[in-house]
Parts: C-alpha cells; sequence; structure tokens
C-alpha cells in the first residue's frame, strides 16, 4: 500500500475483523471512521488488525478512542490487535494504553471478547 488506507471487513460469527492496511492520518481517517461507524450500528464485537498499519497520527488516535466509548456505551467491546511498535508507543506516550484494549495476536482479541 502506499499512501492512503485499505479497508477488509471479515466476520467470524458475531464479531467483525477490520483489517487495516496504510497509515491513520489526517487524510485517511475519515475514510476509516465511515466504514467504522457502519460496522458500530450492527455490531457489538469489533476487533482492529493493525498488522499492516505503519503510522497512526492523532487523528488517528481520536477515532479509536471514539470508537472504544461508542462501543462501551452500548455495552460492546473494541480490541485492537498487531499493532507495531512504533504505533503502540505513540497510544503509551498518550497514555491510551489504559483506555484501549490491545492484545498482540487475532486469537487473544478473539478470546477476550
Amino acid at each position: 500500500m502506499g499512501i492512503g488506507v485499505e479497508i477488509t471487513v471479515e466476520q467470524e460469527g458475531d464479531v467483525y475483523i477490520v483489517m487495516l492496511d496504510g497509515r491513520i492520518d489526517a487524510s485517511t481517517t475519515p475514510i476509516v471512521e465511515k466504514k467504522l461507524a457502519n460496522l458500530l450500528d450492527i455490531s457489538k464485537k469489533i476487533i482492529v488488525d493493525f498488522t499492516d498499519v505503519g503510522y497512526l497520527s492523532s487523528a488517528g488516535m481520536r477515532l479509536l478512542l471514539s470508537m472504544t466509548k461508542k462501543m462501551q456505551a452500548k455495552e460492546g467491546q473494541a480490541v485492537f490487535f498487531a499493532m507495531s511498535d512504533d504505533v503502540l508507543e505513540i497510544i503509551k506516550m498518550a497514555g491510551f494504553e489504559r483506555i484501549l484494549k490491545i492484545v498482540k495476536t487475532k486469537s487473544e482479541a478473539l478470546k477476550s471478547l
């Protein structure tokens, strides 16, 4: 993936798995937000695969926080997995690791729901 983001969604039972590929920044966050908004309306269990995300901006972090809060408000869960060290460091600098549910693997994410 070059500049931008690609979003793929799969479903396993009642869990939606969102795979992101690219950068989550000011220009791509609205694209991701629109796709996630549709899923937030229909699901209480969403996991997000960060395997192919190379960069996360403050706009992207706000999106993750917003998604988490919306899921909690409807008694659902959002789990994020496979974040690179660089992305995880950005989240930790903001203190978001205490708010977001972050695990290492897809299987851990599925088990945590």
